[in-house]
C-alpha cells in the first residue's frame, strides 16, 4: 500500500508583505552598467531607478556609463529625459548623488561623443577605462546591465 502526503502552503496569519519588506537586509555592493542613452529613455531611466532604489535600501552603488549612456550626465539630458513608467532622470540622479552613488563614464565612449570635463564638473563622476569596469564588476556583489 502506497502512502501519499500532500502539503498545502498557506500564508501565515499576521505576516504581511510590508513586514517582510522591512526585514533587515545585508548591505551589498551593486554595480549598474548602463549602455542605453537618450535614444532609449525608458531603459536609461530604469538603470538610474534601480541604482537609486539600491541606495535607498542601504547598499553601495557604482554606475558605469558606456556607449550612448555617457550623454545621460549632460545637464540638458538630465533635465528633460523621462522614461515611460521608469521616472524622471534628474530626480533619480539627485537621489543617487544624495545617497553617495558614484558615476564612471567610459573615456572612449565619452571622447567619441564629445563629452568633456565641463559635462561632469561638480558631479560625482569621472572618466574611466574598460579596466575600471572590470575592476568594479569583480568587486561588486551584484551587477545590473541596462
Amino acid at each position: 500500500m502506497k502512502t501519499f502526503i500532500f502539503l498545502l502552503a498557506l500564508p501565515i496569519s499576521g505576516i504581511s508583505q510590508s513586514t517582510q519588506e522591512t526585514a533587515p537586509t545585508v548591505q551589498r555592493k551593486i554595480l549598474v552598467h548602463i549602455t542605453q542613452g537618450p535614444e532609449n529613455p525608458t531603459r536609461a531611466a530604469l538603470g538610474f531607478l534601480v541604482a537609486k532604489t539600491a541606495l535607498e535600501e542601504g547598499h553601495t552603488v557604482d554606475i558605469f556609463l558606456a556607449g550612448d549612456a555617457v550623454k545621460l550626465l549632460q545637464d540638458d539630458v538630465l533635465n528633460t529625459l523621462t522614461g515611460l513608467g521608469t521616472g524622471n532622470l534628474r530626480e533619480h540622479y539627485d537621489a543617487i548623488v544624495k545617497g553617495n552613488g558614484r558615476f564612471y563614464l567610459s573615456g572612449n565612449s565619452s571622447k567619441a561623443r564629445g563629452m568633456t570635463d565641463a559635462d561632469i564638473k561638480g558631479k560625482p563622476a569621472e572618466f574611466a577605462l574598460p579596466t575600471m569596469l572590470v575592476r568594479l564588476s569583480l568587486e561588486s556583489d551584484r551587477m545590473f546591465t541596462y
